[in-house]
């Protein structure tokens, strides 16, 4: 993957008001700076908060992030209605997240350690015992399978409603509750045999709630 000389990410929207998205559209197809950079400002945070959310702390969300921008302003010209950018921002961050779910996967089973478990990820020192319960967490969402995994975490973290997963992965509302259904049903099962971590997810199912 080429370089991307990507900007710091802002957490809030930029100060200046946005172009309108036709004319935005139109520079991005042209390779015009200004709107690369406006785009980056206005749905980088949108984004990295998606990437972290789902691959974790140790996921490299902002590697991820920069392939997400990367195919964006390579497929901006198949945009046909410049009102449904941030819609289209989203869905390639949703097509660059599916992938890299299925190569954490297959990595993995090339990692694992001769007792059969993943070794450890090195923990950051600040509040060690949250980081390692989410660790662990994030340990349970590797074991799934990487479409189960999406959808648990499009649904729980993200608070998408059926429908508009349906719309984003393309599948129907039917095989997204099976499927969801059976990804929620194999969390609770394996947070279930960690009495530590099963404390911190009951604690913690206000934000994971249906």
């Amino acid at each position: 993957m080429s370089a991307l000389a990507k900007p710091v990410v802002r957490l809030v929207p930029p100060a200046s008001p946005p172009t309108d998205n036709a004319r935005l559209v139109r520079g991005v197809v042209a390779k015009e700076p200004w709107a690369t950079q406006q785009v980056w400002e206005l749905y980088a945070p949108m984004v990295f908060g998606l990437l972290e959310r789902s691959l974790g702390p140790a996921g490299d969300a902002e590697d991820v992030m920069q392939e997400v921008f990367l195919r964006v302003y390579s497929r901006a010209h198949t945009i046909n209605d410049p009102n449904a950018l941030r819609s289209f921002v989203y869905s390639v961050a949703i097509r660059i997240l599916k992938w890299e779910l299925r190569k954490r996967r297959v990595r993995r089973f090339l990692r694992l350690s001769p007792s059969g478990e993943l070794p450890d990820p090195p923990a950051p020192a600040a509040d060690p015992e949250h980081r390692d319960l989410l660790r662990r967490f994030y340990g349970v969402l590797d074991r799934l399978e990487s479409q189960e995994r999406l959808l648990f975490g499009l649904r729980h973290l993200e608070r998408l409603t059926v429908q508009e997963m349906t719309e984003v992965l393309g599948i129907s509302a039917a095989t997204v509750k099976r499927r969801l259904t059976v990804a929620s049903a194999r969390v609770a099962e394996l947070v279930d045999s960690d009495p530590g971590l099963k404390a911190y997810y009951r604690q913690s199912r206000g934000a994971l709630a249906e």
